[in-house]
């Protein structure tokens, strides 16, 4: 790293934002000083404690869209007032690579520029715009939004994704020297871990996340009620879809079959994942790289996941879970009591532990961006 250190640009911050920018300043902040530009840090959120932060004043708040596009605008144009005035030499824009604004002021001004995508910015926001305007209105502000991503790509010095599949996701050649393809994700390895061995864990599946469409909850729904009697599907979450969960399977939830667990802290989400003989994760690509998947590997505990962004790199076909390729809520039950009757599942389990701490350790993910910074100076 330059003597300088980093300074880390975010788009505002929800609270899984909040999680995975945390993460990241501390693995920089092994390698020296780091710093955060941000906007809408939760009131709770310790990185103020922690590190260096900048927050951004948030005004003209609206939900319409003119209103929409002058705060971003105005936010980005905050963005470059911050950076200007930053000692950092280098600067990563942490999921907010479609800011093309900042991006642009930091190259003019002798930065280096980082830009690290967390997800499919673009796809996220129309499908959250399809629910509030017509849906050719919102594929076209989507589709604005990923020109001015893919300017910033071309401006940055290097794009930052998690794996290579991710990379290709993005449209970007994972061989390229303008980008890096192994972006370090790190999982705390002590606090998740395999509190119970995996042969004397119940028959119990599940998913970790928040209750909503983009999770995919309505088929996880019909998934579980077409379980054999002696499995149970286990919703770990809350979200917008709870009570329709709890109306829906209301039968199933009565006989023991599904339990909703509702919101748990992230202390507690360890002793969920080690619980479980399977994750059950139809994953979107709105996500680069999933924790959560990483977290129950880490404790052990063997993913069926959708084979999309980064996911691919992760959860290998049988070594270490199992690709949802399915769309029929009968195939993908199958296909659950199919794992779960596995003989290499006990096998699956150590390997998934074996990949975290191999590669997705506090350690390795340190070792990552070593490389990175190293790549640039």
């Amino acid at each position: 790293m330059t003597d300088s250190g980093v300074c880390v640009v975010t788009h505002p911050l929800s609270a899984a934002g909040e999680n995975a920018t945390r993460t990241l300043l501390n693995v920089l902040a092994e390698l020296g000083p780091v710093s955060l530009v941000t906007a809408d840090l939760p009131a709770d959120s310790t990185i103020r404690e922690d590190r260096e932060v900048v927050e951004l004043t948030q005004k003209e708040t609206g939900d319409s869209v003119p209103v929409a596009a002058v705060r971003f605008i105005l936010n980005q144009l905050r963005m470059c007032v911050a950076i200007g005035r930053r000692p950092e030499e280098t600067i990563l824009f942490f999921g907010a690579t479609a800011y093309l604004l900042p991006i642009l002021f930091s190259r003019s001004i002798g930065k280096t520029v980082f830009v690290e995508p967390r997800g499919d910015v673009p796809l996220t926001l129309r499908l959250t715009w399809e629910q509030r305007m017509p849906d050719a209105f919102a594929a076209a502000l989507a589709g604005s939004v990923r020109l001015l991503e893919r300017i910033g790509f071309l401006t940055a010095h290097t794009v930052v994704t998690y794996t290579p599949n991710m990379a290709r996701e993005l449209g970007l050649d994972p061989d390229s020297p303008r980008v890096y393809a192994h972006g370090a994700r790190y999982v705390d390895t002590e606090a998740f871990r395999p509190e119970i061995p995996f042969e004397e864990r119940d028959t119990v599946v599940g998913f970790v996340g928040r209750l909503d469409e983009e999770k995919g909850i309505r088929e996880l729904a019909a998934v579980a009620s077409r379980l054999p009697d002696g499995l149970t599907f286990r919703f770990v979450g809350d979200g917008p879809l709870h009570e329709w969960l709890e109306s829906e399977l209301t039968e199933e939830i009565e006989d023991g079959t599904v339990e909703l667990a509702g919101w748990v802290d992230h202390d507690d989400v360890p002793a969920e994942l080690t619980r479980m003989k399977l994750l059950v994760m139809p994953s979107q690509p709105t996500e680069g790289l999933p924790t959560t998947i990483l977290e129950a590997m880490a404790c052990g505990t063997p993913v069926y996941a959708t084979p999309v962004s980064g996911v691919p790199d992760v959860v290998l076909d049988d070594e270490t879970g199992f690709t949802m390729r399915e769309d029929d809520h009968e195939e993908m039950a199958r296909r659950v009591v199919s794992a779960l009757e596995s003989k290499e599942l006990n096998e699956m389990s150590r390997r998934c532990r074996e990949l975290i701490e191999t590669e997705y350790s506090f350690d390795a993910a340190v070792r990552r961006y070593q490389r990175l910074l190293k790549k640039e100076s």
